[in-house]
């Protein structure tokens, strides 16, 4: 289908974040509203490349699924737009009780701060899986049966990027790796525009996990994606001139997990994920990223070389006692970057942090009551309307919580 460049004023647009924001419980945009904001946001993704070029300082924030109180928390914590750069990592819907009311925000935010909120794609930006995990449900309990709302928003969900570099040195997806994939350029040449494929480079890319048990690729229990260890990490790293990867589609208890001393980082930004797990969550602050390499310098040059302490000490979140250790970074200059105590804790690099917060008291009323103040309640919805039983209760009835699980 064909796009028609057009514009929403920006008072329009004003007046949805009025609606959204400042009312309680928030206001549903118009069917019609939806529509227009997908179609400018069409038009203008048409020309932005799979793998986007950001740069820092910028805050990363992983999966909200539907868990609009605990985004706007977020927006509490790390500053709002366009105050702060992010960069959402995906999983935008599903699961929880506003997915409309978050990727409504999103969209807003997005046209209306273009330079400042960047959306990649995840795996349940997806017609099959928004179908069968919440959004579409929701879409109907929201607007008298119409899934209107969800085809106009899942038919953006095809036009998102599915990648983004910080600085040129981190890599940013959804997901993971993949064994179809080692130059950054096979990801910039995928035909996106279309539903996630079951296998190759775009599924593997919101589909797969990092594993600290493997080196090579495994077969991943999600049945979708890859299970991809250390020696993989290293040579994609050193293959595409890479420092890390920042990825989020893992529950992580803490809100954060790091792997092979931070070369890989999930961040996991819905707390209390499902009304039911008790978790924390975070959002991945990056201050810079000047380093590029780990290798030390040469005597010769070590003597002569100096210490750079974060320039950023009026951060609050920072410990400022800083600690020399193993893992130093070192600029093309030879100059050494050592990390502070709480970075080598949370195992990020130098000019990182994870902001670590709890869920909202509204995560909490819905946690008790079972119910949005929307209306949409799952127990009467969802598993009502769907074949499939849900997977992620059952999955916890079954098994005792360990750091970081597996599921959709």
């Amino acid at each position: 289908m064909m796009t028609v460049p057009f514009s929403i004023p920006t008072s329009d647009l004003d007046y949805c974040l009025e609606q959204l924001l400042e009312h309680k419980p928030p206001k549903i945009l118009p069917p019609e509203t939806i529509h227009q904001l997908c179609h400018l946001l069409k038009t203008q993704l048409l020309s932005v490349p799979n793998i986007i070029s950001l740069q820092s300082p910028i805050s990363v924030v992983g999966d909200i699924h539907g868990q609009y109180h605990d985004l706007l928390e977020i927006f509490k914590i790390g500053g709002s737009p366009p105050n702060t750069n992010y960069l959402f990592l995906g999983d935008y819907v599903d699961r929880g009780y506003y997915s409309v009311e978050t990727i409504s925000l999103l969209l807003v935010l997005k046209i209306r701060y273009p330079n400042r909120i960047s959306l990649i794609r995840g795996n349940h930006e997806s017609r099959t899986i928004t179908t069968n995990y919440g959004f579409y449900t929701e879409v109907l309990n929201k607007y008298n049966g119409s899934a209107d709302v969800w085809t106009y928003i899942t038919d953006l969900f095809d036009y998102l990027p599915l990648g983004a570099t910080v600085d040129g040195t981190i890599f940013a997806c959804h997901g993971g790796l993949s064994p179809s994939c080692q130059q950054l350029d096979q990801i910039r040449a995928v035909d996106r525009f279309r539903e996630i494929p079951h296998d190759g480079i775009m599924a593997d890319l919101v589909w797969s996990d990092p594993d600290v048990e493997i080196l090579d690729f495994k077969l991943s229990p999600r049945g979708a994606g890859y299970l991809f260890g250390s020696d993989i990490m290293d040579k994609f790293c050193h293959d595409n001139s890479l420092v890390q990867m920042i990825r989020a589609h893992q529950l992580c208890n803490e809100g954060y997990t790091s792997y092979w001393k931070g070369k890989c980082l999930t961040v996991w930004s819905a707390p209390n994920y499902c009304y039911r797990c008790g978790n924390k969550a975070s959002v991945l602050e990056i201050l810079h990223s000047n380093y590029d390499t780990k290798e030390k310098p040469t005597s010769s040059s070590s003597s002569s070389s100096m210490t750079r302490n974060n320039n950023n000490n009026n951060n609050n979140h920072h410990d400022p006692e800083e600690e020399s250790n193993d893992d130093s970074f070192y600029d093309r200059n030879n100059l050494r970057f050592d990390k502070t105590k709480s970075q080598i804790e949370q195992g990020v690099l130098p000019g990182q942090f994870f902001n670590v917060f709890e869920a909202s008291r509204e995560n909490d009323e819905d946690t008790v009551n079972g119910k949005s103040v929307n209306g949409l309640n799952f127990s009467d919805g969802l598993e009502s309307t769907s074949n499939n039983y849900d997977f992620f209760a059952a999955y916890f009835q079954e098994k005792p919580k360990r750091h970081v699980e597996y599921f959709l």
